[in-house]
This record gives C-alpha cells, sequence and structure tokens, in this order.
C-alpha cells in the first residue's frame, strides 16, 4: 500500500509587525504596551515577528510616524514576509491609507482599535454581544471608506467616454448609505435588547438583594474569581477577552444574606471609545451596582498602571464614585516580598488567589462589611399572616431577635435600606436606627 506524506490543514497564522512610538506624555513604556500588543496580537491569531519603535513629540499627520521608519517597515515586511503590520496606537484614515499604499498590496496596515475589534468580534457569544460588536465595527468602518473605489475615481479624472457619470463618488456614497442603514438597523435591534436588558436591570434594582460587580483589567481573573465565590463553572481562560457578555450568579454571605455577584467584560489601556459607547448597555451593570470589586493581576508588572486604566473607564461609564474593594488576584504566582510590598502599598485591598482559595475568606467579610454599611436596624411585629415579610426579612437581612407571641412574631434585624421602606407598617413605636 503506498504511503502519502502527511499534508497539514491547520491555516497558517499571519506575521504581523508591532509599531510603536514613545512619547512623553504617555501613561504606559512603549516596550510595555507593545508586551501587551503582542497577546492581542496572539490572541487574534495572529503571530508577532518583530517590532519597530519611534521617538515622537507627536504623531505625523501623514503617516503617524516619520519617513524614514516608513521605508524601514516597508523594508521589513518584504524581508521577513509580513502579512500584517499592526500599530499600537489608533490611525486617522487618511495615515491607513497613506500607510497601505507606501507598503504595497496585499500586506494590511490595522490599528490597536482594529485588533481589539477583532478579538470581540471572535468572543461575543450572545446576541447582544454579536449587535455591540458590529456596531463598534460599522462605525469605525465607516469614515474608512474613502479610497476603496479610487480606481473609478481616477477614471473619472481623465476626462473623455466613462468620466461623466461619476462612478467612483457614486459607488463611495452607495457604500456609506448602506453601511448607515446598516448601523440603524443595527442599533434598533439593539435598542430592543436594551430594552429588554432594562427590564431585568429595573427587576434587579426593586430586588433586596445586594449588587456586587466584579470590573477589572481584562485576564485579571474576574471570572475565576467568580467561579470561586458561587460554586460556577463560567468560561475563564488564560486569554485577553476571554469572556464578553455578563454574567450574574447568587451567592449567599455566611450569615445567610443574599447577594448577586456579576462578571463583566474586562478593560484594558486605550480601550476603544466606539466600544465603551456601544457596551453601555453591558457597562451599565456596573454603574448600577452597589459595590464594585476591582479585580487587578497582583503577579502583573504594569499593576499600578492597569488600575489607573481601570478606574479611567469606571469614570467614563459613570462609576467612579461608587464604593470598591480592590482585590488583589493570583497572589499564588508572587514571592512573599512582593505580597509584603503589596500590602504596604495597597493596605485596604484584598489579597487572594482565585485558584487556591488562599484570601477568599477575608474578601467575603469585606463584602459583608461593606453590605452591612447601609443596613438600618428594625424593630418589627409582624402578624403570621404576613408571612411574606418574615420570610423577607429572614432572606435579606440578619435576624437579631425573634420572639413568638400569640398573634404575631416579634423580630429585630438588619435589613437592606431598600427593603426598610416596606416594613414601615410593621414598625414598633420606637424609630428604626441606623447603623
Amino acid at each position: 500500500m503506498p504511503r502519502f506524506p502527511f499534508v497539514s490543514t491547520d491555516i497558517e497564522p499571519e506575521r504581523a509587525l508591532l509599531v510603536g512610538v514613545e512619547r512623553r506624555d504617555a501613561t504606559w513604556p512603549v516596550d510595555r504596551s507593545l508586551d501587551e500588543l503582542e497577546r492581542l496580537a496572539e490572541t487574534a491569531g495572529a503571530r508577532p515577528v518583530a517590532r519597530v519603535t519611534q521617538r515622537l513629540d507627536r504623531p505625523q499627520p501623514k503617516t503617524f510616524i516619520g519617513s524614514g521608519k516608513v521605508e524601514e517597515i516597508c523594508g521589513m515586511v518584504h524581508r521577513m514576509d509580513i502579512d500584517v503590520v499592526i500599530f499600537d496606537d489608533d490611525l486617522t484614515p487618511s495615515q491607513q491609507t497613506n500607510l497601505e499604499r507606501a507598503v504595497g498590496e496585499p500586506v494590511k496596515i490595522i490599528d490597536r482599535t482594529a485588533l481589539i475589534l477583532d478579538i470581540f468580534g471572535l468572543h461575543a457569544q450572545t446576541r447582544e454581544g454579536r449587535l455591540q460588536v458590529q456596531l463598534a465595527q460599522l462605525q469605525y468602518l465607516l469614515p474608512r471608506l474613502r479610497g476603496m473605489w479610487s480606481h473609478l475615481a481616477k477614471e473619472q479624472t481623465r476626462g473623455g467616454i466613462g468620466s461623466r457619470f461619476g462612478q467612483g463618488e457614486s459607488q463611495l456614497e452607495v457604500d456609506r448609505r448602506l453601511i448607515r442603514s446598516r448601523i440603524a438597523s443595527v442599533r434598533r435591534d439593539l435598542e430592543t435588547v436594551e430594552r429588554r436588558r432594562r427590564v431585568q436591570s429595573k427587576e434587579r434594582t426593586a430586588s433586596p438583594a445586594f449588587r456586587v460587580a466584579l470590573a477589572g483589567y481584562t485576564n485579571a481573573g474576574k471570572s475565576s474569581l467568580l467561579n470561586r465565590l458561587t460554586g460556577s463553572s463560567v468560561l475563564a481562560q488564560d486569554k485577553l477577552f476571554a469572556t464578553l457578555d455578563p454574567t450574574t450568579r447568587s451567592y449567599r454571605l455566611p450569615g445567610g444574606r443574599l447577594l448577586t455577584l456579576t462578571d463583566t467584560v474586562g478593560f484594558i489601556q486605550k480601550l476603544p471609545h466606539g466600544l465603551v459607547d456601544a457596551f453601555k448597555s453591558t457597562l451599565s451593570e456596573v454603574r448600577e451596582a452597589d459595590l464594585i470589586l476591582k479585580v487587578a493581576d497582583a503577579s502583573d508588572e504594569n499593576l499600578f498602571r492597569q488600575l489607573q486604566a481601570v478606574d479611567k473607564v469606571l469614570d467614563e461609564i459613570g462609576a467612579g464614585t461608587t464604593p470598591a474593594i480592590v482585590v488583589l488576584n493570583k497572589i499564588d504566582c508572587i514571592d512573599d516580598l512582593l505580597r509584603c510590598d503589596l500590602c504596604r502599598i495597597y493596605p485596604d485591598a484584598s489579597v487572594v488567589s482565585a485558584l487556591t482559595g488562599e484570601g477568599i475568606d477575608a474578601l467575603v467579610e469585606a463584602i459583608s462589611q461593606e453590605a452591612a454599611a447601609r443596613d438600618r436596624i428594625v424593630d418589627l411585629t409582624i402578624p403570621y399572616a404576613q408571612s411574606a415579610t418574615s420570610a423577607l426579612v429572614h432572606t435579606y437581612g440578619q435576624v437579631m431577635v425573634e420572639e413568638f407571641g400569640a398573634d404575631a412574631v416579634h423580630i429585630v434585624a438588619k435589613v437592606p435600606a431598600r427593603i426598610a421602606g416596606r416594613l414601615t407598617p410593621y414598625l414598633e413605636d420606637a424609630p428604626s436606627t441606623d447603623r
């Protein structure tokens, strides 16, 4: 029987060249930012093979980088068989077009925003997530249609037969109208989904349950922490933006109090504003929370910068003043010396390992204290016929005294301020006391 050589059917990953600009006002050093860009490229399925950096006070209007660097990139593209050049900063449509002309086809020129949008497109699972990503992608594409039909525009400028119909301009306008129409359609679909989410959010707001949102830098271990706390099996991978869609799980504190924990999309430095706008309904889970757990990777050397990036996004979505607990995750990956340094720098932070469970009990206690900080002490007499009210107090409050009488039960309890108003008819003559 003849033997045939094995032929691999795996798709060869695209070879990527990373380009970064070092500026005086930059928050992150260019090398660290390119390290993150490399991880993003790998998440999108590319294989970074080289880097190019340049120090500039301000980007060049035509090509973002200097003409000498453009020539250097052109040489590297041909020598190293590069498929895609990825810029760590946003490019204007004209800059992207000029760079594409300089490098030549079929090499692609993309920026950080396009790369993140591509990753979001790969990982969005729910209908809402896919619509949000599609909206952001279309908004990104619309101003970049210029030049796609330039060959027709050139024919128009030559004059003579065929030049009087304006094919290039008309085709460009047709494409723009199609994209604007698609954007409007996606917005309508997304509004329908968002109305459903608002109804669910309203129900959660009316619920007495204390709402906790997990927010933080991408790949900091938010999903792993949710799984550790609630015993869930939410997808948790060592990838950037492994999960995009919010996941809510209920959790009962040791004292019996019920709360909800919501895992949200991870943040990142230079998070595209289009994504923040498109994901506003998803990010509302963070904005409407009673408490935010700001999860960060304790083993990452960019920890401080990551926390700054998280705070910046929280400010953008209107959640900057929400009570928060900093959670330094992955302490199983650091030594004792670094752990001591982090505890000194962040004395109020909870230091945990979602993998091993270390520090989880202390985190739960911190959450319990935050939940109890807004509680009220109520002195109630509830008739036996109103057993649902008694159940409400037991489910969402902490009962300190319970005495059973002939016709009613006497309860002294700490309850969330959110349900204290419902208990007004059953209050004793003495006013309730704030905790």
